[in-house]
């Protein structure tokens, strides 16, 4: 086994060799994701606790993606082929929600008197909450199982 490689247990009890989540651009993605947690969730328990009366879906929204920010950081520093499927559907929800959301602030700004952490795909953050599911998708695939790969 080389660096950067683990035994990892399969759904049907057998262990495959595979890269781990963590290694190479894996740390930085966990990384970008425990900041992201910490910023979102933070900036929308403020919210919610001074000014919810003045955006409360913007705030909510926020709060939402927080808490899809720590399912995923979670699942990326789990590691397990279960973890991996796990963040690969809260990678790809998460990106149908920044679409969603990104659009929704453009085409009817009036909904969302304060921004969220995906107005404008994440423009307020350096459009890193655009970008960061579609390099954790990309990763979570490259570094799955190569022997699962060809199984199916």
């Amino acid at each position: 086994m080389t660096s950067g490689e683990a035994e990892v247990a399969t759904g049907d009890g057998s262990t495959g060799r595979s890269r781990r989540l963590t290694s190479g651009p894996g740390t930085l993605l966990v990384w970008l994701y425990g900041v992201m947690v910490v910023g979102a969730v933070s900036r929308s328990a403020y919210q919610i606790a001074t000014e919810f009366d003045r955006a409360p879906l913007a705030y909510s929204l926020s709060a939402v993606a927080g808490v899809v920010y720590g399912f995923i950081t979670y699942t990326l520093v789990r590691g397990s082929e279960g973890a991996r499927r796990a963040a690969q559907v809260c990678c790809a929800a998460e990106l149908a929600g920044v679409l969603i959301v990104g659009t929704w602030t453009l085409i009817e700004p009036s909904a969302f008197p304060d921004a969220t952490v995906w107005s404008k795909y994440g423009m307020g953050y350096v459009f890193i909450p655009v970008l960061l599911p579609v390099s954790a998708l990309y990763w979570l695939r490259r570094s799955r199982d190569p022997e699962r790969s060809v199984r199916g």
